[in-house]
């Protein structure tokens, strides 16, 4: 039984991080940027969030409050890079130690708990009498359904299709005239929009904001994306279509957790799953590149034998 109630966990747990996953997604698979601002945006959404729900705001105004904090994180990241010409990485490092202290004047402590405050899981419980977990599972469907439908909408216009443009050949959308650096700064938004508004819900989620809470946000978010195209690559018909692989980073974040899950009830200590996801994604990266050798030395093979016979 309680393997089951860790694996429900585990599930609600990684569809709410599979917003932040989405957000990395833009950045990492979209424009090949690791923005390690990632870990500060994160935080800082569940900072804010905990800190407006403390003051009485409402709820949802509080996850939106997050998403707000999240998208100017993600708009200093895009101005260094942008206009002073910073690298990416380095400019979402500067970002993410400037955030920690910002973090820290926000909720004025190292972490804000909210276990009698009114949170939208609490609420939802109270209305349909439903389980927490299952209540988080649900909510958050529904928040990465809407989200993923407003992506695929947004990156099939002009201004999204430029984006992607972007990331895929810089110098011939520049070119045609597409100012490069304004797409940069609106991926780099929208990212980390993203993974404020997952900040957020996580805070809700689990009733308090924490100054660490987005330490190795990147790493879950790369090995989510990591585990979601191999899974991707395993299915018979092969994903390819822009939106199965917006709902294939969300399932690997699934999955991801549900290894976590698995791993912690088998015994293991919670202070390696840092090792642990450093594991998932070496092997999660390995995978494909040793399945595509294979295939090409067995294709060789076939051809070599076929060549020699006179």
């Amino acid at each position: 039984m309680s393997i089951l109630l860790a694996l429900q966990g585990a599930v609600s747990q990684g569809i709410l991080w599979g917003v932040m996953v989405l957000g990395v997604y833009i950045t990492y698979k979209l424009l090949d940027i690791a923005d390690l601002t990632a870990d500060g945006s994160f935080a800082l959404g569940g900072c804010v969030c905990a800190v407006m729900v403390v003051g009485g705001h409402d709820p949802i105004v509080a996850i939106l409050a997050a998403t707000a904090a999240g998208i100017i994180a993600g708009a200093v990241t895009g101005f260094l890079h942008t206009v002073f010409e910073i690298p990416a990485i380095l400019a979402g490092i500067l970002t993410q130690i400037a955030l920690w202290s910002i973090n820290l004047r926000i909720m004025g402590k190292s972490n804000t708990p909210l276990l009698k405050l009114p949170t939208i899981f609490n609420n939802f419980v109270e209305m349909t009498g439903v389980r927490q977990s299952t209540a988080s599972t649900i909510i958050g469907i529904i928040i990465a359904c809407f989200i993923i439908i407003l992506l695929y909408w947004f990156f099939g216009t002009e201004l999204g299709s430029a984006l992607r443009a972007t990331g895929n050949n810089e110098n011939m959308i520049r070119a045609l005239g597409v100012n490069t650096k304004k797409m940069k700064m609106i991926a780099l938004m929208l990212s980390n929009g993203l993974i404020g508004l997952s900040g957020g819900l996580i805070c809700q989620s689990q009733k308090y904001a924490d100054i660490g809470m987005g330490t190795g946000a990147i790493v879950i978010g790369l090995a989510s994306i990591v585990i979601g195209e191999v899974l991707g690559r395993l299915t018979p018909g092969k994903l390819r279509s822009f939106s199965s692989r917006l709902i294939s980073a969300v399932v690997g974040s699934v999955v991801y957790f549900l290894i976590r899950a698995v791993v912690l009830q088998m015994g293991m200590d919670a202070n390696d799953m840092k090792l642990l996801s450093a594991i998932i994604v070496a092997i999660a990266l390995c995978i494909p590149v040793a399945w595509e050798k294979y295939q090409l030395r067995k294709s060789y093979s076939a051809g070599g034998d076929g060549s020699c016979s006179q």
